[in-house]
């Protein structure tokens, strides 16, 4: 409020002068007594009694009268404002709330209250002004976009609906959520249709192309949402490795987390901090021995949003490294370097994720920090590897083998199991090429192995086929490329070892896209272990899954509904922390941090159109001032009538005893 509302409230203090004034009537007189009272007949103190009442009566009215001076003194500063819904001709309105419930909208506007909870009153408002025909549907912004209400004529389901929204830590999707909206709008029966943004433009795309919408009107009745904010900072990623922890902070134009301290905790407490200096890119701090157990890094308070400014400390991600066992000496290529496999990978750039091997682990161990795992005609496997390699592979794994002449002479003991059941044999009748229309697998670089002419090939046994998905075959039929899914995991199996003496198929775009959709689903499969909230936990798969969500903050466990999609099991994340899951009995610990792009408070722009003032959105002010003037007025009549009735008790004649 400002000084002159203040300066006009402050009249009620003056409600001390009617009480000033009734204390000093109620002073006791002195008694003076005269010897020829004694003469005289009694009579009751009717005087005193009626000054009592009146000194009561009288004093609470002056106190409200005095207090009403100072409301309606202050009244044209005090307004009520709400925002209202035009209507073009007064007809119903099909009306769909995109609301962002991002990490940005946990931004508090300048003197205000945080971004969500504005939007949430803007909704509530505009629903509040529906009638009878309208319809309210929601779509949520935060990414991945989502219905959280389908249109409906029921206000007070849609009221509901509004009141139980909960900002997250999820990353923007405007285009998307507008999508939807649009999609909802556009089969109303009502002529009068709006999509109603309520969102701080804030999606990290600050110098993208201003928002607009095609085929419906889009309304931007908050504009308020859009105010400076303070600037924020916020912890992206917290990774451990052995007793170092790095430490990534980004913070939004303007800002700096530069002098605030940066906390590694345990459950019993600080582990180690460190002050943040001026490159606050990468902050590494030392942990020492013994803490072990689940680790959380945090800033201390000082900018514009507090869930961001913690995350939990995951070990070094190794959700897309890759294994690869590949004979050097038989693999060579003419102009030096790694085998031609691993060439490949680094064209990808997956270079950086790829791990040599000597030899096929034989101990799940080993495989458990790897997603995919190559083997280049490897002359087969031992008994233990088969079960490190089994085990693996149910658990999640991928695995690409690739067999050729060595895999088809294994040793007496070595074999593959129920990785590929059956016998391999090894045919030096070469095929002509592969059939295109039915390698729908390598999209459109099938058709380099049109000509593919390998000087030899692998084939599988009837075993080996049964419950397989042929992705490609030869000309005469003769599989090429099949998948076997094995508990969680699965086996790709390419019949051609990536060798040039054998075949020219590494040299072939089909190749790329192999190692290409190899990891994709490698990564899939195995799961990240690290997303940014609002991208889902993936669990392909599993036959059970249970899920709880766990954040510092919090250190009650929370229970997480399960997604269910034809690939695999999903656990959505909408907010900074651990989820702890149960896949099919066996426990794992997955996090979810703080979306980069979320720390850019900057908005982008909107189409003016957007802004017309004709569908609404103007405040309406109250004036407070003529009710508390009729009040006023009221009091004084009251007045008045206590006095007339306190006059006509003082004219009647007192009763005296005889």
């Amino acid at each position: 409020m400002t000084f002159a509302t203040w300066a006009a409230l402050a009249v009620g203090l003056l409600v001390a002068v009617p009480i000033a004034a009734h204390l000093l009537r109620r002073r006791r007189a002195g008694i003076v007594e005269l010897p020829t009272a004694r003469l005289l007949a009694t009579s009751p103190p009717n005087a005193r009694r009626r000054s009592a009442l009146e000194d009561r009566s009288l004093f609470s009215i002056r106190a409200l009268a005095i207090l009403g001076l100072a409301l309606l003194g202050a009244s044209p500063f005090v307004s009520c404002s709400h925002l209202t819904l035009a209507r073009k001709g007064g007809g119903s309105v099909a009306l769909v709330f995109v609301i962002d419930d991002s990490l940005s909208m946990r931004a508090p506007i300048k003197d205000g209250p945080p971004r969500f909870d504005r939007a949430k009153q803007a909704a509530l408002e505009l629903a509040g002004a529906a009638r009878d025909g309208d319809s309210i549907a929601i779509v949520l912004a935060g990414s991945e976009p989502r219905v959280a209400l389908a249109s409906t004529t029921d206000t007070d389901t849609a009221k509901a609906a509004l009141a139980a929204l909960e900002a997250g830590d999820r990353g923007t999707d405007l285009p998307g959520a507008l999508a939807i909206a649009r999609d909802l709008v556009k089969n109303a029966p009502q002529r009068d249709r709006r999509v109603v943004l309520l969102s701080d433009l804030a999606d990290g795309h600050s110098d993208a192309p201003p928002l607009s919408l095609d085929g419906a009107m889009l309304w931007y009745p908050a504009p308020e949402l859009t105010a400076a904010s303070d600037g924020d900072c916020a912890i992206v990623l917290a990774q451990r490795t052995g007793q170092r922890v790095t430490v990534r902070i980004v913070c939004s134009p303007g800002a700096t987390a530069q002098g605030r301290t940066l906390d590694i905790e345990t459950e019993k407490g600080s582990a180690a901090k460190t002050v943040v200096g001026e490159d606050s890119e990468a902050v590494v701090i030392d942990v020492p021995e013994g803490a072990d157990g689940d680790l959380d890094a945090r800033l201390s308070e000082g900018d514009a949003i507090s869930s961001d400014d913690y995350a939990p400390v995951t070990e070094e991600s190794h959700d897309l490294s890759i294994a690869v066992v590949s004979d050097t000496s038989l693999t060579h290529v003419e102009t030096g370097g790694p085998p031609p496999v691993e060439q490949a990978l680094a064209a990808l750039d997956l270079g950086r994720w790829v791990h040599a091997l000597p030899s096929v682990p034989d101990h799940e161990e080993e495989l458990s920090k790897h997603a995919g795992l190559i083997l280049d005609d490897p002359p087969g496997l031992t008994p233990e590897e088969r079960r490190a390699v089994a085990s693996w592979v149910e658990g999640g794994g991928t695995l690409l083998l690739a067999l050729g002449k060595r895999a088809a002479e294994a040793p007496l003991g070595a074999g593959f199991g129920s990785l590929v059941p059956g016998v391999v044999r090894f045919r030096t009748e070469p095929p002509s090429g592969a059939d295109v229309t039915k390698c729908g697998f390598f999209g459109q670089s099938a058709e380099s192995l049109a000509e593919l002419a390998p000087k030899g090939r692998v084939t599988l046994d009837h075993d080996a086929m049964d419950g397989a998905e042929l992705l490609c075959s030869f000309s005469d039929g003769e599989p090429l490329l099949v998948r076997r899914v094995i508990g969680r995991g699965a086996v790709l199996i390419v019949t051609l070892p990536f060798d040039l003496e054998t075949s020219d198929l590494v040299l072939r775009p089909a190749f790329l896209s192999l190692l290409d959709r190899f990891a994709e689903g490698a990564r899939m499969r195995g799961g990240p272990r690290v997303v940014e909230v609002g991208q889902p936990l993936v669990v392909p798969g599993a036959t059970k899954l249970d899920a709880k969500f766990l954040s510092a903050l919090d250190k009650d466990p929370e229970d997480v509904t399960i997604e269910r999609h034809p690939d695999a099991l999903r656990v959505p994340t909408q907010r900074i922390g651990r989820y702890v899951l149960s896949i099919d009995g066996a426990s794992d610990v997955r996090a979810a941090l703080a979306p980069p792009t979320e720390i850019d408070l900057r908005p982008r722009g909107i189409a003016p159109t957007a802004l017309d003032t004709s569908l609404g959105g103007k405040a309406d002010q109250l004036d407070a001032a003529p009710y508390v003037a009729l009040g006023l007025l009221g009091l004084l009549v009251a007045e008045l009538a206590l006095r007339l009735w306190l006059g006509r008790k003082d004219e009647k004649p007192a009763v005296t005893r005889g």
